[in-house]
């Protein structure tokens, strides 16, 4: 499942996330999980580690809306501190983790 991501768009997030070794999961949520994602939808990222910091969310969010030539929106929330149990129901019933290596 590609989520409506490219082949290199998936490669440009590993090659990210490989830089993070915190990071121990990435979880997509919302539209592109659920298959019902529109042209100019927005990528959902959770991201799970023990030790992931609010700045390594800052970081990664900034570089993948700032940075990266990618021609997509992300938001990208840390699973752990996500207070809102519906939304962490939805990632949970919803979401898959993008295969990172």
């Amino acid at each position: 499942m590609n989520f409506g991501l490219k082949d290199e768009d998936l490669d440009e997030l590993n090659n990210l996330f490989g830089r993070y070794p915190e990071v121990e999961k990435v979880i997509i949520f919302g539209s592109r999980a659920m298959g019902n994602y529109k042209k100019g939808s927005d990528v959902d990222l959770a991201i799970t580690g023990k030790e992931v910091t609010q700045e390594t969310i800052n970081q990664i969010n900034y570089w993948l809306n700032e940075e990266s030539s990618m021609p997509y929106f992300f938001d990208v929330i840390q699973y752990e501190q996500i207070s809102n149990e519906s939304l962490k129901q939805h990632i949970e019933e919803n979401g898959y983790s993008l295969p990172l290596y």
